[in-house]
């Protein structure tokens, strides 16, 4: 499948899922299931709507939870750990266009973003290409998070930065 075939079949599914209400859990977890080709845990909760551009790389744990109007642009590759938690219109963005200028129109840069174990994401957190968010971290409600997050820590602000260390 070409690139474009994939971003029309990730809108295509993504559409699928949103149009789904919250109640239908099983039916949100199929569609899912086909927008990412990976097997997805009954304890995994979604509501809608939800926005891919590939689908097709992204990795969901367990008891995982996606509040509504996320956003997975997941050229890069998503994986996202057990026990995450994903506020409102959070956007991982694992892809982008190169600094310069003669080729950011005709180029895609990526790398995977990877989020671990029982990390929660507030609000309108943006997370880019090749970050790694560590164990047990919290990012903070509109952070930006351009660099790797230390376990255990919570990061806030634009860009982000650890504001505390958790005990």
């Amino acid at each position: 499948m070409n690139f474009a075939d994939t971003v029309q079949r990730a809108i295509r599914l993504s559409g699928k899922v949103s149009a789904l209400r919250y109640a239908d859990q099983k039916a949100i977890r199929e569609v899912w299931q086909e927008l990412t080709g990976q097997q997805v845990d009954e304890t995994f909760h979604l509501i809608p709507p939800v926005y891919s551009d590939h689908g097709v790389n992204i990795r969901i744990g367990r008891n995982v939870f996606v509040n509504q109007n996320c956003r997975f642009n997941d050229i890069g590759g998503i994986d996202i750990g057990d026990d995450v938690m994903l506020g409102p219109n959070v956007s991982l963005i694992s892809s982008g266009h190169p600094i310069d200028p003669v080729g950011r129109r005709d180029g895609i840069t990526s790398a995977p973003i990877v989020i671990g174990r029982n990390v929660w994401i507030g609000t309108s957190a943006l997370i880019l290409q090749g970050v790694t968010v560590g164990p047990d971290a919290i990012i903070g409600a509109g952070a930006v998070v351009t660099r790797d997050v230390p376990p255990r820590t919570l990061v806030a602000g634009v860009p982000a930065t650890v504001v505390k260390f958790l005990e």
